[in-house]
Parts: structure tokens; sequence; C-alpha cells
């Protein structure tokens, strides 16, 4: 499958701003924008630096403004729209294709007779970004200059310069920019051709994106230098933006480090997991790359080289629960059980009261834990590295940690998270608190409490108890007490059926009683490795979620039948978390039912179907990956965050198992 869009997309604004792109740097630092070259977010720029890795994310360098002097006539290749809507220039008329080459962007420009090619990539494991220019095509010399828009600003929030004066300073090769005193420096240099100073603020970007989801629409950015050059057909220069001082200048070098990468990282997957590449989808590997784009270091002083997972780009951190769900799809299905084994242990260094960060934000040092169910995703996820690895030592190393987290929950820990003595089920919340996954919360208002015993966190319960059983037998210690309690879990599931509906309960035992709405929780009753339901009831379950909230992209949060459905997602953030768990489609769920479907159909080939949309998919929204939610009504429109670590993870997984049950 080959990712690639001509004039038909390119040459059509509205289309074309709506697909954006995604490079990354290993450290949570990024850069994205819009095949148009549009700026439509405040999270858009070339360069987003992680300054404390994999966090402080800050927007460094917005954008360049490109124009081209070819045969005397002056070409814009850069489109901007302004604050009164007016779109100037229209460089976007000029893009003859824009395509994927692994994971890099590669634009083709067509002046005239003349091919200029833009690629944009980042160093791993720095704060530089490259972009690339190279004549392919020309009779003549093609003069080429660049307009560095940059600022200084954390990422989520948006600059009104207001006669802002930043330091820009002529340095060897380049401009080296401070944004004040104390600042961290930008560099943006080139191996040749010349570099100015300028100090314009540019003002009024409108960022349209942001309209639509309620915020601040408008941003300024200033033009803090120029850089000119001529090219003469078949030559290339780099451009680069960085927080190192002296960055490698030489683009074809890193270039190819980077495309080495990107060969190791799918060889990594076709060796592992022993696969026919004859039969290999070639969107599998466009996902293979994507799933590197949200693996990053979280380096600690006794272990520097600790990886966690991004939850989604643009605007997440690393969230325990996230990371849990995505680590056995992102790392062991892609064949990196090393890096596995890595974020395991760095996770393990923050268990607290038997519990597992759901956050780590952006600006505190501490991390919060307001999660019931990224604690027991962390049982899961051991189940499955040692399944594919055998680990012994790690198992050891993680044992006492996760015995430990069985006697919190059993003796009760933070926001009532306790054992119910009287039937062998976990009881979780306090009022203004969410738990769940289903976590949307406006200031005091949780949208979906779910307070009481909710159905995914006792099935992870019961998954976690019988993968302690087995884990201590593995390690010769006692397992007697993890199967008594899981026994007396499984058999007071039973409580969970709800025979009127044919499907399960959601939550047991909240203030307003039990909650019969049809919601997609149940279905990691049948897809997780233990199950407490009969095959009948699973066969059922899959059949209620099939029936009310497939759909091509993932499963519903919310039945359609509901009152208090909602299939559009968009508005300010109150509309926005309103609907957030109440009908909105989400991706990642789509893993969990292929995996029920192959369980309880055990057709293989059928349960692949239903993952053929996503290969659709990789070429809207966030160009080769897969976006977090979609719109619960037709067409589905892909909406939040462009790249989401866990739609990403069980797709990949899914695909994987179906396969293997293939070749069985």
């Amino acid at each position: 499958m080959c990712i690639e869009f001509g004039r038909e997309i390119c040459g059509n604004l509205d289309i074309a701003e709506s697909r954006e792109w995604l490079v990354t740097n290993g450290i949570g630092g990024y850069a994205s924008g819009t095949v148009a070259g549009l700026l439509t977010r405040r999270y858009h720029g070339l360069l987003v630096a992680a300054l404390k890795p994999p966090l402080g994310r800050t927007l460094m360098v917005a954008k360049l403004d490109e124009t081209v002097l070819y045969s005397d006539r002056s070409y814009s290749l850069d489109t901007n729209r302004w604050a009164d809507g007016i779109v100037s220039p229209h460089g976007y008329q000029h893009i003859e294709r824009f395509s994927l080459e692994g994971a890099i962007p590669v634009w083709r420009f067509a002046v005239a007779d003349a091919l200029l090619e833009k690629r944009v990539w980042m160093q791993q494991g720095a704060n530089t970004t490259y972009v690339q220019y190279t004549l392919r095509r020309a009779t003549q010399p093609l003069k080429l200059t660049l307009k560095a828009m940059v600022n200084y600003r954390d990422y989520h929030s948006d600059t009104q310069s207001n006669d802002w004066q930043m330091s820009v300073e002529q340095v060897e090769q380049g401009i080296c920019v401070t944004a004040y005193a104390g600042a961290v420096p930008l560099y943006l240099l080139s191996e040749r051709g010349s570099a100015s100073v300028a100090h314009n603020w540019y003002y009024g970007f409108d960022l349209a994106v942001e309209r639509y989801r309620g915020l601040r629409d408008k941003e300024d950015h200033l033009h803090a230098a120029t850089f000119e050059v001529t090219l003469n057909p078949g030559e290339a220069i780099a451009f680069v933006a960085s927080t190192e001082k002296q960055p490698n200048l030489n683009g074809e070098a890193t270039l190819k480090l980077r495309r080495a990468q990107e060969q190791k990282l799918t060889g990594f997957w076709k060796t592992n997991q022993s696969l026919n590449t004859k039969e290999l989808p070639s969107w599998i590997n466009h996902l293979v790359l994507a799933a590197d784009q949200f693996i990053v270091d979280r380096s600690l002083p006794e272990d520097p080289h600790g990886k966690t997972i991004i939850a989604g780009y643009h605007w997440f951190s690393d969230w325990g629960r996230d990371t849990m769900i995505s680590l056995p799809g992102l790392t062991i299905s892609t064949g990196r059980p090393e890096v596995a084994r890595s974020i395991l242990r760095t996770f393990a260094r923050y268990v607290d009261q038997g519990m597992l960060p759901n956050r780590f934000p952006d600006a505190a040092e501490q991390p919060e834990y307001n999660t019931v169910d990224a604690t027991l995703w962390y049982f899961e996820a051991v189940r499955a590295y040692y399944s594919a690895t055998d680990d012994d030592n790690l198992l050891g190393e993680l044992f006492p940690i996760l015995a430990d987290i069985i006697n919190w929950h059993c003796r009760g820990t933070r926001y009532n998270i306790h054992l119910d003595a009287a039937d062998g089920l976990l009881y979780a919340g306090v009022a203004a608190v969410q738990l769940t996954w289903m976590d949307a919360k406006v200031d005091d208002w949780v949208v979906t409490p779910r307070i009481g015993k909710p159905i995914e966190v006792n099935v992870l319960w019961y998954n976690a108890l019988r993968t302690m059983a087995k884990f201590a037998r593995q390690l010769g210690k006692p397992h007697q007490e993890y199967e008594a309690m899981a026994d007396r879990a499984q058999y007071r599931f039973s409580r969970f059926w709800n025979d009127q509906t044919g499907y399960c309960y959601d939550v047991l035992d909240s203030p307003d009683g039990d909650d019969a709405a049809l919601r997609p929780n149940q279905i990691f009753a049948v897809s997780l490795p233990e199950s407490p339901l009969t095959p009948a009831q699973q066969r059922s379950v899959v059949e209620a979620c099939g029936r009310m909230l497939l759909t091509s992209h993932g499963l519903r949060s919310l039945a359609p039948d509901h009152p208090q459905y909602q299939g559009k997602y968009g508005g300010n953030q109150y509309q926005r978390d309103g609907a957030y768990h109440q009908g909105t489609v989400w991706g990642w769920l789509l893993g969990p039912f292929v995996l029920a479907h192959l369980r309880v159909y055990k057709n293989p080939e059928q349960a692949r179907q239903f993952l053929e949309p996503m290969a659709n998919h990789l070429k809207a929204h966030g160009v080769g990956s897969l976006s977090e939610i979609f719109d619960g009504d037709a067409p589905m429109t892909p909406r939040g965050c462009i790249a989401q670590a866990w739609t990403v993870a069980e797709v990949l997984r899914a695909w994987l198992a179906t396969a293997s049950s293939s070749r069985e």
C-alpha cells in the first residue's frame, strides 16, 4: 500500500488541510502539520521540542514560508489562512504529489518545468528537525527563500505577540533565537546559503480546528530569520532547527540514519513474528512504523534508558492506562520485547499504595494516581511479555510488586478502591473523581462517573488473579490464595449477567443501582485471556456489541438507542467531553472486538475483515497512523488525536492474532 496523494487531494484545500502528517524524535518531541502546509492547530509546528523529556513540550518553530524564484518568476509555496478568513498565498496549488516515504512526509512542488522535493524528519534522541529541499528537475538554477516563523510557548497554549522582543543573533551558518532570559536557545542553521536576521511579527494565523474545538483560534508567530540558497538541478539543501548548538548539518547523512532505523523496525517485525512477507499487507508495515512514534525515553536516576509510551499526538503525555493497554501491540507484536521490559520496569518504580500512575502531568513533577484500571492492565501487560519471552528474571523482580498490589486492593487504597468481602468483586469510586478509562471530566462534572463495580475493572481483576496464580506456580510460590479469590470472583461475576437484555450490566452497585446501558466495556470479558463468562454468554456479548456498537473503525461507547447517546463529537470542552464516552467511537476497541469474535467463532479470515477499513483510514486524518476517536453517526468522521497509541497497538495485535490463527 503506497500512501500517496496527487493534485486531486493536494490541490483541494478543504481536503488537503484535513490530512495531517507527524514525525517524532523518541524523546517526546515532534513535528506536525497539514498536507497543504496550512496551520490549523495550536499543536502544529516544525519543532515542538520536549525540553524536559518526555514532556515540557514547547513550540519553537511554527513553519517555514517558502518562495522560489525560477526563470525570473516568483512562486509562493506556502499557504496561510488569516484572521479575516483570507487564504494567502495559495502554495498548495503547486503541490503535485504528497507521499509517505516510510514515515517521512515528502512533497513535490511543480513550478513551470522545475520539480522541487521537500522532506521532513527528526533526529532520534534530539530536539532537531530537518527540512530538506532537493531540486529534482530543472533547466536552470532555482533560488529558494525561507522565512522561519518561530515561537516559544507551551504546546497547549497560544501566542498573542504584544510587542514581545526576542533576541535574534547571527551565528556561524545561521541564526540563534533566545525568546527571553533563561529560555532554551533555538538554532536555525544550514550548511550553505545565506541567513539574515529579521524580527517581524505576523499577526492572526487562523487555526480552524481550534475554532471547531471551541478554543481560541488566532495566533501570532515571529518571522525571526530569512534563508536564501540557490540550487542547481540535482542539488539538495537541508535546513535544520535545533536546540543543539552544533547539530549535524549533513542532511543526507542524517536521512540515511533515519531510513536505516525504519528498516530495522520493519525487520524486527518480520523476523520475530516469522511472517510470510508475501502475505504481509503493506498497510501493516505502515502501522509498525507508526507504533514506534509512541515509544519514548523516560530516564530515571537508576535507569537512564527507561522507556514509556506517549498516549497520543498531539496533546497527550504518557498515561499509565494507555501505556499498559498499548504495550503488547506496540512492543511485543512488533518484535521488540526489550522495550516492553524497560517500560514494565520503569512503571514499577512509580507504584504507590498498590496503584500505577494515571498520568504524568506536563508541568507537575508528581504523577497522578486517579485510576482504577491502569494498575490491573499492568498485570495483563506483564502476562503478555512473559508469554512472549519466558523471562523468569523479570517475573521474579516484579512478582513482589504485583503481590503488594493485590494486597492493597484487598484491604483498600485510594478513592475507595477495595475488594467487597460480600462478593469478591472490586468496588471503586468517590464523588467528583474519574477512575475508569471513561474518564471525561470538566471542572467538577464527571460525565460518566461509574462509581461502583464497573464490569471491565472486575474482568481485569479476575484476569489478574488467575495470572498471579500462574506466576506464583512458575516461581514456586504459594498460589492457592490467588486461585481461591479468582474462583470466588468468577462465581459472583454472574451478577453482571442481565437475562432480560442478553448481555452484561455495565456497572453494579452504583449509587443509582445497577447500570444496564449497553457499553463496550463488557467486550473485555471475552477478549482477555481469562474469561469469567460461559461460552454461550461470550457469544451473546459479541453479538450484542456487533449489532449495536460496532462501526468500521471501532466500537461506540454507548448504544444509539440510549437517551444519552450523542453521535457527533465537537464544540467547546463541555460539549466535546459530554460526547466523549456517550456514543463516540473508539478505535482501540476494534482490537478487543476482533479478538473476542475470533474466540467465539474461531474464524480468523472473518475476524480479520473487521480490521480492513483501518487500511483506508491510514490515508485520512493522521496520514500513516490511526485516530483516537470517530463520530458515532455516519460518516464516522475521525476526531481527537490524529495518532493514538492504543488504536495502533490493538489493531496490530488483533491482526497478528488472526494471522497466527490462520497458520495453525
